[in-house]
């Protein structure tokens, strides 16, 4: 079963023999062994992929069951089920895996010395069942699917600016007197791109400057010389040193839920348990996010 999971978290045999460290073959001879012995194909091969049949997709999610059960049985019986132990992959994006996740992954692993984690921080999304990703941290609305998924909280998209510049050119009350301002977009690349306001209002601007990263944006409002607009988990610590102010707050648009998504459900194993709950608590409890 093992084995079999192993094939259908990271696509292939080759894959699944390096992350369970054993050679190709082993693997080979594992899985034919459980078609042959539950007489029905499991996985279709071909020189380019492995997919699940039907069957192997309820038999896959049964063996997750299974194993799950049998970690938790073997923890219970060595005495040991308050202490997770294995390892297993996260992921978010690369910004608020850095800030919030890894602070998480930090506290987890420091009590918990028997758990070993990789951390994908990325800014894509993360199949979690094709790559193989036990937790994923995402930002926005989530399509429908067979994923579990826990509401931890919240991200506001504010507009900002240095008390410095705003005591130069003056506080905007209105949307629409953004094109009077030096902006700075973290958005893209288009020259001339709308900034967009609850109730679909939309504002024309021309940025003196657009860059890719959300970092030197924010280092631009902090310096004194734009508006611009960020997450406000991002620029949290600076509004709360008072080197941004945040500005046209009531016409925010709503703001873009953040869940922690899991596939294993009520099946998870201890240690994913375990850090999924300390997530939930941290991020819950943090007033950026809310």
């Amino acid at each position: 079963m093992t084995a079999f999971l192993a094939v259908v978290d990271t696509d292939g045999f080759s894959a699944a023999a390096r992350k369970l460290g054993v050679s190709p073959s082993v693997i080979t001879r594992a899985v034919t062994e459980l078609e042959e012995r539950l007489g029905t194909r499991l996985l279709t091969r071909t020189t380019r992929f492995v997919r699940l049949t039907e069957t192997g997709r309820v038999y896959a999610e049964n063996c997750r069951r299974i194993l799950a059960d049998l970690e938790d049985a073997d923890s219970t019986a060595a005495g040991t089920h308050a202490a997770p132990r294995g390892q297993f992959t996260i992921t978010a994006t690369v910004n608020f895996g850095a800030m919030y996740v890894a602070p998480v992954v930090r506290a987890y692993l420091s009590q918990h010395p028997q758990v070993s984690m990789h951390c994908w921080f990325v800014d894509r999304t993360v199949n979690l069942v094709e790559e193989g990703v036990d937790v994923a941290v995402r930002i926005g609305q989530l399509p429908d699917s067979s994923l579990q998924a826990i509401q931890v909280g919240r991200v506001r998209q504010v507009m900002c600016a240095s008390p410095d510049y705003l005591a130069r050119h003056g506080v905007p009350r209105r949307p629409e007197d953004l094109p009077q301002h030096t902006i700075v977009t973290a958005t893209g690349l288009t020259p001339t791109p709308e900034l967009r306001f609850a109730n679909d209002l939309k504002i024309r601007v021309q940025p003196r400057m657009t860059t890719t990263t959300n970092e030197s944006a924010a280092a631009m409002a902090a310096a004194g010389f734009c508006i611009t607009r960020l997450p406000l988990y991002q620029i949290a610590p600076a509004v709360r040193r008072g080197e941004l102010q945040l500005v046209l707050e009531e016409f925010e648009r709503p703001a873009v839920p953040i869940h922690v998504v899991h596939r294993e459900g009520r099946n998870a194993s201890s240690k994913i348990r375990t850090f999924i709950d300390m997530t939930v608590d941290a991020l819950r409890k943090d007033a950026s996010l809310q």
